[in-house]
């Protein structure tokens, strides 16, 4: 079935082609187009286009097909072109008429936008959800690790004392940083599109209010025209927070990878988060952390991808856009799997102690040599070129001690001042909560 059928046979290869993996595609999209199909009803039985008995047949098949996706049994069979179709049809066979009358006032255009605007929105928010879990995780572990001091690089050479706590903080503030792009993206799918029909509304009485409030958006879209140009931006929005978390990940995901080498040997990953090589017994490689890496990388490239098969394109709808379903549901769903393995395996994650006491890490000490001849009233140049001889000569002796008395000091993780920010996101965010 094809809700646009007109009774004209089209070509079975150009079907399948034009049709492509919108069936499997379709899933995603499948309990968001009930929601606003149920919407669509009570909207057109207010408006007079549904007698009150029509609207409860519908409700009644509407949520049928709810339980059918919760319990998995929903199925977009060959002989449909779509999710659409298949709703239309199933509640067409239940009730007749009241079936052929759901599509009252809708396009398959805003049809089709309003689910991707839902799916699109109840992503950013489950996103968001699993960051601030991970974040908890970051700030428990820089918590329980604030004393652990670690090499701090820069040009991949050790350069000052760092700690552990530094470390896994870092990395809590920086995923509150990416959920400012989620935000963004949140913002772009909460226009309701509905009633927007292909573009140029309709001439019934429809009240885009009414389904505005009852599917939970925050906005209507106004311009019907500028409805229909959703498509695209929501889904290029969403890449481009995608990319900002994942481009995050990635970074600390090679560092693990660096950190579990036998050459820095910071960290250790249990031997069961570990795999092995089929001609070395002694290897226990991170592929779960060199694995979040190159499909975090990859997700990077998501932005570009969008853009390209969405640049040069008009206002108005074209068939173009079918192709993003392709490009981004399955990704979207990557990137949950990474943020709920990245939860389980950090807590894991063992820290290695007393790294700083290795000869090979004095030099990291120099600053602290530095600030305690300024503390004796030497001039900070003097200072730094008299450490400076003592490296290059050999009569330098680390300063440990004077670092470890003011660690609290000089590794200030600021804990309470982010969760004291993620306290602000929850309460001043509604897309939060």
């Amino acid at each position: 079935m094809k809700i646009w059928d007109k009774g004209i046979a089209v070509d079975k290869k150009i079907e399948q082609f034009t049709v492509g993996r919108d069936r499997e595609l379709d899933m995603y999209l499948a309990k968001f187009d009930v929601q606003a199909s149920a919407a669509q009803a009570n909207m057109l039985a207010r408006a007079g286009l549904l007698t009150e008995q029509e609207n409860q047949q519908l409700q009644q098949g509407l949520t049928e097909l709810a339980a059918q996706l919760e319990a998995d049994t929903f199925v977009i069979e060959d002989s449909f072109e779509d999710v659409h179709s298949k709703i239309e049809y199933y509640l067409t066979e239940r009730f007749g008429d009241a079936g052929k009358k759901i599509h009252t006032a809708r396009s398959r255009n805003d049809q089709v936008l309003t689910a991707i605007q839902l799916f699109l929105k109840d992503y950013a928010r489950r996103v968001a959800a699993q960051v601030l879990v991970l974040v908890e995780v970051l700030l428990q572990k820089a918590e329980q690790h604030q004393a652990d001091l670690m090499p701090g690089y820069t040009h991949f050479q050790a350069a000052m004392p760092s700690s552990f706590g530094l470390w896994f903080s870092a990395y809590a503030e920086h995923l509150l940083l990416d959920l400012a792009l989620f935000e963004a993206a949140h913002t772009v799918a909460d226009q309701n599109p509905l009633g927007s029909g292909a573009g140029f509304g309709s001439s019934f009485p429809i009240d885009r209010l009414q389904t505005t409030r009852e599917l939970g958006f925050g906005q209507v879209a106004v311009s019907s025209v500028g409805a229909q140009m959703l498509r695209g931006k929501t889904e290029r929005t969403t890449a481009f927070a995608v990319a900002g978390l994942a481009a995050t990940l990635a970074k600390m995901a090679y560092d693990l990878v660096l950190y579990n080498s036998q050459d820095l040997a910071f960290v250790e990953l249990p031997a069961a988060f570990t795999t092995g090589s089929s001609i070395m017994p002694h290897k226990k490689n991170p592929d779960v952390f060199e694995l979040i890496r190159g499909r975090c990388n990859a997700l990077q490239a998501l932005p570009n991808t969008v853009l390209l098969a969405t640049a040069g394109l008009p206002s108005g709808y074209h068939r173009d856009f079918q192709i993003l379903k392709e490009i981004l549901f399955e990704p979207l769903t990557q990137l949950l799997d990474i943020l709920d393995i990245v939860a389980f395996a950090l807590p894991q994650l063992r820290i290695k102690p007393d790294l700083l006491k290795q000869p090979k890490y004095d030099a990291v000490f120099s600053v602290e040599n530095i600030n305690q001849l300024i503390q004796a009233g030497v001039p900070f140049r003097e200072a730094y070129k008299q450490v400076g001889r003592a490296v290059e000569d050999g009569s330098y002796v680390p300063h440990r001690e004077f670092h470890t008395t003011h660690l609290g000091s000089v590794h200030n993780l600021g804990l309470e001042e982010i969760r004291a920010k993620v306290a602000r996101m929850r309460a001043g965010s509604k897309w939060l909560q």
